[in-house]
């Protein structure tokens, strides 16, 4: 943009990983409305904080309700809510936090984008896989339910689609694995990559 200049500041995003004793990246957690995604964030950052990890949260509630709410849930709207969130995600990077980011973020091209915004590096994606029948049986937020009613336009697998990652770094099956056992196996995942030596 014109007539903007980025500012070099002494204090780099290296010296706060080495602060902290651990890198920075972000955790990006995709898969349907009610597939669990949240749930196993929250349990993640959890076990992560435990461990002295710096970790903020990011999810669909406490950002449409703040940064986001003035997006609706066209698929123009979507791609600019997983913008923004990649954005504050990349500071938050550069901040030194491990952030864990729970969306559904339907689209590929969209997910590939926040890949560019914080580099790849600093990405892992997390498919939690749970099926549509599963998701609308559970309906924590009733979502499925007004959607089935013709309230709600735009649900992500009822009348909009949503676009399964092909290579994520880890997949969870939520109906043939327990929830303690994919939050370790996520654990055990990126404990390698919070090493200050993994450059």
């Amino acid at each position: 943009m014109e007539n903007v200049i980025p500012h070099n500041y002494e204090v780099t995003s290296a010296d706060r990983n080495v602060l902290n004793n651990h890198r920075s990246f972000l955790i990006w957690f995709t898969g349907l409305s009610g597939s669990g995604k949240s749930t196993i964030a929250n349990l993640v950052e959890s076990k992560l904080f435990e461990k002295g990890i710096r970790t903020y949260s990011l999810d669909g509630d406490n950002i449409r309700k703040g940064i986001n709410n003035d997006l609706g849930f066209s698929p123009q709207d979507r791609t600019e809510n997983i913008r923004r969130i990649a954005e504050v995600s990349k500071l938050m990077i550069d901040a030194g936090l491990v952030v864990l980011a729970a969306f559904v973020s339907p689209y590929k091209k969209d997910r590939e984008n926040i890949k560019s915004i914080v580099k790849d590096v600093n990405f892992v994606e997390i498919y939690i896989n749970t099926s549509i029948e599963e998701c609308e049986r559970r309906d924590v937020k009733g979502l499925y339910k007004k959607a089935r009613a013709g309230e709600i336009t735009n649900m992500t697998g009822i009348s909009a689609p949503y676009e399964a990652p092909e290579n994520p770094d880890i997949e969870v099956k939520t109906e043939n694995e327990s929830i303690e056992d994919s939050t370790k196996r996520i654990v055990d995942y990126i404990t390698s990559k919070l090493q200050l030596n993994n450059e």
